[in-house]
């Protein structure tokens, strides 16, 4: 009896610090998850270096935290370099969003009499405008800390990895064949998102690059750089950008670009969407679109960014769990029963 409370209590105890734990890590969960894709990528590489190569574990551990840096970090970096250089050129003041929108909201009231914009919606946009720069220049600060706590928690992860690997499978409460099928689904998914979205998000974007090109879109590169990032968003995806600029075209009297870059959104973007996706399920992890889609609706709210690769991880998880018990316990029982 006594045994089962000390058992018990320590449950408690374990959960409730878990609990305290997660939520003060919470700001850096971009970083940690950020530093589990990139282990998972380059495992294969530290075991090569160290076993094939005879090098040592710190040695090798640092050479993949330069790949790591010159592969990763310089792209993000460049990245929001290149963002806030675009930012720069454009005047936050207020008037000006705030003319092209009433321009905008005249010619629709014009066309179908319907007034989008009234005074409450015009004083929220107005108080929204100087906001904007403290979004994203809290947003850049926070991507430093998680890219800073990324490379950190990523060296340890090479120095101890196998250790920490068989500890994991240790504690896990699956048999040997079980643990190593959650094992290689956790690879296989980590693998194939952390390496498909980001690919996917480039040849998106450089595609819709293109139509925004042909057809004389304003702020091509600025257009580009949402367009890869729509991807992530689920079922609307790259017509969350191309969508609202064909209808500027539209009632800016411009039917022609209206026309064109609505066409080429709906076949070329589109479609080059689902069939990257199609050759990328085929070469990588062949998961079911369901799974992708709303693990990403899942993903997002919990994970932030990287919700992207682990939202799917985490439902595919539930269902191999759940066919796990299927198969352990209620098959046993059928058979049993049977019998």
């Amino acid at each position: 009896m006594k045994e089962k409370y000390w058992r018990y209590s320590l449950i408690i105890i374990i959960l409730l610090m878990g609990v305290i734990i997660f939520r003060q890590i919470t700001p850096f969960m971009g970083g940690l998850l950020g530093a589990l894709t990139i282990y998972i990528l380059v495992r294969g590489q530290m075991g090569y270096l160290i076993n094939r190569k005879n090098m040592k574990r710190s040695i090798a551990a640092l050479l993949i935290i330069v790949e790591t840096i010159l592969v990763f970090l310089v792209p993000v970096g460049l990245t929001v370099w290149l963002l806030v250089d675009l930012l720069k050129n454009i005047n936050l003041d207020p008037q000006t969003f705030i003319g092209p929108i009433q321009q905008t909201a005249e010619a629709i009231k014009t066309k179908t009499g319907y007034d989008v914009l009234g005074n409450d919606t015009l004083s929220f946009l107005i108080s929204l405008a100087p906001r904007i720069g403290q979004i994203i220049m809290g947003s850049i600060s926070s991507l430093a800390i998680n890219l800073f706590v990324m490379i950190f928690v990523l060296y340890f992860m090479l120095m101890g990895g196998r250790k920490m690997e068989a500890y994991i499978d240790d504690i896990l409460p699956f048999n040997d064949k079980n643990t190593q099928e959650v094992t290689n689904e956790i690879f296989m998914i980590v693998r194939s998102n952390a390496i498909g979205i980001p690919l996917l998000a480039i040849i998106q974007g450089g595609v819709a690059m293109i139509g925004y090109l042909i057809f004389g879109a304003p702020n091509i590169w600025l257009l580009g750089f949402f367009t890869c990032f729509a991807t992530i968003i689920p079922m609307v995806g790259t017509a969350l950008v191309w969508f609202p600029v064909s209808v500027y075209f539209a009632l800016t009297g411009d039917w022609f670009n209206a026309i064109g870059l609505f066409a080429y959104g709906a076949i070329v973007i589109s479609q080059s969407d689902n069939l990257i996706r199609f050759i990328l399920q085929k070469k990588m992890a062949d998961t079911h679109p369901l799974i992708t889609i709303f693990g990403v609706v899942i993903g997002l709210p919990i994970f932030g960014f990287m919700g992207v690769i682990f939202g799917p991880l985490l439902l595919s998880l539930f269902f191999l769990f759940v066919d796990m018990f299927k198969k352990e316990y209620l098959d046993s029982r059928n058979k049993l029963l049977l019998k």
